[in-house]
């Protein structure tokens, strides 16, 4: 005779089934959707201040959607319009081939094994040059073919895109609902189901609160030294920042270091120290200064696991990874917090079945 234990396998495997399923189907909106969450984690309360007064969740929702074009949308958009317009220019500029490249080039080369220091190194002349063309036409080559491959595949940005508002505007409006369907469906007990959907959220509103203020202020500074200096596409070194700026420990530092040696060893001695000078005590002092204070006790992780989680979640999932990364590794720790809880709590109770 069947038990009413074992009656239920095929109910959950047919369950396990059609999940997973329905999860293949969303996997190619995996980051409309992702994004989607997390601005709308965010914003939400806002959208609740704002729905108190108006009664009226759909125009309440609207409102947000406002705040959100004008906060993010279209300041991105316009940057992204500046910076594309500035890669294909300086793409032309550097590209392999052209004069403009090889007069720069033979003058870069030339200015440093000529350099007193590097006769003392025994530097190899015909050698560096061969090596740093490779290396120039590697980087030229990948800015060409991402270029290429952007402008090919802009219908589909625009499709994600349009796919990320769409699921944004119900996650705003209905994200209570929402949030209170998938803690029904995770019955871990005890507020553990709010407990992860907090850590979500808040490790990606600070992961991003970081990114935004501390990335924002190191590339606008470093773009702003770049042009005093008049190193060539400042506008894209400094968009560059900000995307390093993501990385902890090394962070734009990769970025404004190369570039004020090689200003040294080329004989831009003011430049070089401009760039170095103004990277050393302006912009890794406002990554000091300013991290601890935005991230505060949110985010209680070991710079090494956050250093890890971001670099293996960009490796991963590409650029939103270093957001997803940290999520993970926060989910992780907040897992292994339960079960520790757990753990202890059915030991105890253990030992007290035991006295009794």
């Amino acid at each position: 005779m069947t038990t009413g234990k074992n009656s239920n396998v095929p109910f959950y495997l047919i369950l396990a089934a059609v999940t997973l399923l329905f999860l293949y189907l969303l996997k190619p909106f995996f980051f409309p959707i992702f994004w989607a969450a997390v601005i709308a984690g965010i914003f939400q309360s806002l959208y609740r201040r704002i729905d108190r007064r108006l009664h009226r969740p759909s125009l309440s929702t609207a409102v947000v959607f406002v705040v959100i074009a004008l906060l993010i949308l279209l300041p991105a958009a316009v940057v992204g319009t500046l910076v594309f317009n500035e890669s294909v220019r300086l793409y032309a500029a550097l590209k392999p081939g052209t004069d403009q490249f090889g007069t720069r080039f033979d003058d870069v080369i030339g200015l440093i094994t000529n350099h007193p220091y590097a006769e003392l190194f025994h530097v190899n002349k015909e050698l560096l040059i061969t090596k740093t063309a490779e290396i120039a036409r590697g980087i030229t080559n990948y800015i060409f073919v991402n270029l290429k491959a952007l402008t090919q595949n802009t219908l589909g940005f625009l499709v994600q895109f349009a796919i990320m508002l769409y699921t944004l505007f119900f996650f705003i409006r209905d994200g209570g609902t929402f949030l209170a369907m998938a803690m029904r469906v995770l019955p871990l007990g005890e507020g553990r189901e709010k407990l992860l959907f907090e850590r979500f959220f808040v490790t990606a509103r600070s992961t991003l609160k970081v990114t935004l203020i501390i990335g924002g202020i190191q590339g606008a500074v470093g773009g702003i030294v770049f042009f005093i200096a008049n190193v060539e596409g400042a506008l894209i070194w400094g968009l560059l920042m900000i995307i390093m700026a993501v990385v902890p420990v090394v962070g734009c530092s990769i970025i404004w270091a190369p570039a004020g040696i090689i200003m040294l060893l080329t004989g831009h001695l003011w430049e070089g120290g401009l760039i170095l000078a103004t990277g050393i005590f302006v912009i890794s002092t406002i990554d000091n200064v300013l991290r601890p204070i935005l991230i505060g006790k949110d985010v209680e992780m070991h710079p090494l696991l956050i250093f890890l989680s971001t670099l293996g979640g960009i490796v991963v999932f590409g650029f939103s990874g270093f957001v997803i990364g940290p999520i993970i590794a926060s989910l992780l720790l907040a897992i292994w917090a339960m079960h520790g809880e757990f753990f202890r709590n059915e030991h105890g109770a253990g030992q007290q079945r035991a006295g009794g």
